[in-house]
């Protein structure tokens, strides 16, 4: 990854949108994707080529733990509520 650090807040409503960059007859010497996480106003933007399909499903194994975290995050305030 090169040299960058952002932090914003996800929210329910946060979108994701997948744009692929291949050329107009899919025959780009250098194809590449840009993943957009944003709602609009503070978006994340990740470029990527096919090097790093790797490091993207790191990424998405990653948010998968964190959202379970979140679940259960969410359970045991519920239950301390009751």
């Amino acid at each position: 990854m090169k040299t960058i650090t952002a932090s914003a807040h996800l929210e329910p409503d946060t979108e994701t949108v997948i744009r692929v960059f291949d050329g107009v007859d899919h025959n780009s010497p250098a194809p590449f994707i840009s993943l957009r996480i944003g709602n609009g106003d503070v978006d994340i933007v990740l470029l990527a080529d096919p090097n790093a399909a790797p490091a993207l499903r790191t990424l998405a194994m990653a948010a998968e733990q964190a959202a379970t975290v979140l679940d259960e995050l969410a359970a045991r305030t519920a239950e301390g509520a009751a």
